[in-house]
This record gives structure tokens, sequence and C-alpha cells, in this order.
């Protein structure tokens, strides 16, 4: 029965389950008086929501503590192993699979480095079945068992009706490429478990956002620094982030070629990528026959050497202007949103770290109105590499919280309506 609101009594158990499974899983371990002010339900509705958790294996007793003078007060907490995630990060040196369990504690993990032709997509599809395969195989785990595969992915991710979530990585030469459809065909996993997809930026803000330094705040703007560059938007309208094409800004006229085909792109001159070429084309010595990551930790060792030996001038050079385009981006960034924070991570971002990031705040501030600029910090994010993955995992963790902790019930099966199956039968053929 729904109430005025709409809202059932099934939607509102599910509500009460979702509220302290999410404390419990933030600020626990907590005790079940500690429950009702950190939810706002009752004392009868937190005993019977943590009956119904306990009862299903998801929460578990974790010690005591002391009351004020009466009998000591049981401690909850979310159990581990009640329920695992795969977290897959499509990037552009490797793809990267990780296994998790509730806590995002890692159990497995497998890399694919990826080759001069990365982007091919039957080859990332290959690569994320295989991976997940071997993460479930090193750690013994039915394929059934898990809440989901999420998959952190460059590009624009449109969620269709028909053919679930599609990719528009024009930057790497996939056109409406309907991903989920084909890791399903031929998935190492059964139906019940889904492929949750969004864009790489955004599974890194995700993750930031709730483990790392993001924290907090409910303004921000992650930004994800590799071989191009993205970011994700996190306000209290988009508590889940929305991924922006930052990378795609226009900063030169008639600029540098990105690879997404225009000129002037930010990506064209802060990305990884972009830099690289930039050294080269002003006569840098760019290892030969190495991966971006290595080369990029050749061009720091040249532009601030140890000891006494010379920098390289023109990698230096190079640097300081990344450092000039990157912070004049993130003011765009500070005078649209105004963000209370802004995080740098991927593995360029992360790589260059904090020797590249007082030039970046300098050149951010400079460029920026000065209200917006006076209440923003900008940062390093606090994950590491991994962000992405675990921000993947992170989206079957937020689905299973959002329908109270339980997994997908199949869809009931009903009958055709009889007016389908007559259109269908004088329809031409």
């Amino acid at each position: 029965m729904a109430g005025r609101n709409g809202r059932t009594v099934r939607d509102l158990r599910r509500a009460n389950r979702t509220a302290v499974l999410q404390r419990l899983y933030f600020d626990g371990p907590l005790s079940r008086f500690e429950l009702g002010p950190a939810t706002g339900l009752s004392s009868g509705s937190v005993s019977n929501v943590v009956a119904d958790l306990v009862a299903d294996g998801l929460v578990e007793e974790a010690g005591s503590v002391d009351s004020d003078g009466g009998r000591p007060r049981t401690l909850l907490r979310v159990s581990p192993g009640s329920g695992h995630m795969i977290g897959v990060d499509v990037g552009e040196t490797r793809v990267r699979v990780e296994l998790f369990d509730l806590t995002l504690t890692e159990l497995a993990r497998a890399e694919r480095p990826l080759t001069q032709q990365r982007y091919d997509v039957e080859v990332i599809v290959g690569h994320i079945r295989d991976g997940i395969a071997e993460v479930l195989a090193t750690a013994g785990l039915a394929p059934e068992r898990l809440l989901g595969a999420g998959v952190g992915v460059p590009g624009i991710v449109e969620q269709t009706p028909d053919r679930g979530a599609v990719v528009h990585g024009q930057t790497i030469g996939w056109d409406a490429v309907p991903l989920e459809a084909l890791l399903r065909a031929g998935s190492p996993l059964p139906d019940t478990v889904p492929y949750l997809i969004d864009n790489g930026a955004k599974t890194l803000g995700q993750a930031e956002m709730w483990f790392g330094a993001g924290r907090g705040a409910r303004n921000a703007v992650v930004v994800l620094f590799g071989s191009g560059v993205g970011a994700s938007l996190v306000t209290p309208e988009a508590d889940h982030g929305r991924a922006v094409e930052w990378g795609h800004l226009t900063v030169r006229v008639r600029g540098r070629r990105c690879r997404c085909g225009a000129l002037g792109c930010l990506e064209a001159y802060a990305g990884a990528e972009s830099l690289l070429a930039r050294w080269r084309e002003e006569g840098g010595r760019v290892p030969s026959g190495t991966d971006e990551e290595t080369a990029l930790t050749a061009m720091l060792a040249a532009a601030y050497p140890a000891g006494d030996e010379a920098a390289d001038p023109v990698a230096l050079a190079v640097l300081e202007e990344t450092a000039e385009y990157l912070g004049a981006g993130l003011s765009d960034l500070i005078n649209l949103f105004q963000p209370e924070r802004i995080l740098i991570g991927g593995w360029a971002g992360l790589q260059l770290g904090t020797r590249f990031l007082p030039a970046v705040r300098r050149h951010a501030v400079s460029y920026a109105l000065r209200h917006p600029a006076g209440k923003v910090t900008v940062d390093l994010g606090l994950l590491g590499p991994d962000a992405v993955t675990v921000g993947a995992a992170i989206l079957p963790l937020a689905d299973f919280f959002s329908r109270g902790g339980r997994r997908p019930e199949p869809a009931p099966e009903y009958p055709v309506a009889a007016w389908r199956t007559a259109l269908a039968e004088r329809a031409p053929h």
C-alpha cells in the first residue's frame, strides 16, 4: 500500500536498511544505541533493521563497549565477506581488474598491458573477460556471489534501453560501442550479475569522495590526469558525480591538434601524451620503445636531476608550460563551478606529484576570479593509481546500498499484451 507521498511500506523498509547499512559502512563499528541518532530512526526501527541485516549475513558483531552504568553495548559492523565486487579500469596503458570484498579490501588483481593497437574493442573486451575470470579463480570465488562488475572507461557513456551502456570515445576511436552488450556475450558472469559502466574520471571522483581527499566536501572537482585529461564534478545536485569533458575545452584558438580531431584543446597541451610529444618536437631525448609512464619518469628525471647534474632546459620548459596550461584549465573549473576542493589524480598527475603542484596552484589562482579562487584548495588525490578501479567497484556497491542490501531480483515474465501480438502480426515481414 502506498502512502500520500507514493512510498510503499516496502520502499520505507528498503530506505531504513540503506540508512543503517551506510552508517555502519562509513562510520562503524557502531552500537544500536548510536545508530538511532546517526540514521534518524527510532530504537524500535533500528532493532528491526539490524535483526534483518544480521539474519541476511550482512551485519555482524564486532565486540562491545562499556555504557554509562548499564550493560556493555554490542558493536556492529558490515560483514566483509557478505558481498564481493569487481572493479575494472580501462586505462591508457593497461586494463586493470581487481576483486574486492564488501569493505573494498583487495582480494585479487590482474593486469593486461595495452600495445599500439591498445583501443581495439575486441582486445579490450577480451582483456576484461580474461581478467575477471583470473581474479575469480585466484580468490576461489564463485561468479554468482558477485554483486556486480563496475567498469571505468574513457569517453562519454550513454545508458540505452536496448543495448545497455554505449561508449562514445572519440579520442580513442570508439563510436557508439555497445560495451555492455559485448561484455555480456560470452561473459564469465551469470546474467544475474550486472555490468555497470561509467566514465573513468567519474569513478575516480567517486572513490576520492567516498574514501579519499574529497571526504566531507559538498562541492568538489576531481581531475584525472593521464594520457589525456578529464574531470568529475560533485555537487549536492549530483552527489554521485557527473563526468565533464574538461580535456576538450578550447584553451588556444587554432592551437595544436588534439587526438579528438579539434584544435587547441586543453588535452593537446596538458595530457601526458601531448606533453611527451612536445618534448620530442623541441629536441628532447624521449626514450624509444617505452610506455608513457616510463617516458614521463625519464622526462621528470631530465628536468629535475639528482645531484649536481644540469637540468634539461627543454624538458623543464615544457613541464613549466604544461603547469600553466593545467592551471589555466583549473581556473575555468573554479569560475564555472566554484568548488571547495580540486583534487588531481590519475597516473600522470600522481607521478608529477608535489613537485608540479605548487606551479599548478599558482597559475590556477592567477587566472581565476579572486572570490572563488580564495575559497578553493588544490591538492593531490589520496588513493593512488588504483583509484579508478576502486571507484569502478563502488558502482555495484552503491547499487547494492540503494536496494537496501538486497541483490537484484530477476524481472518477472508477464504474458505479452494482446495488442502487442496483434500489431506484430499486422506488421509487414
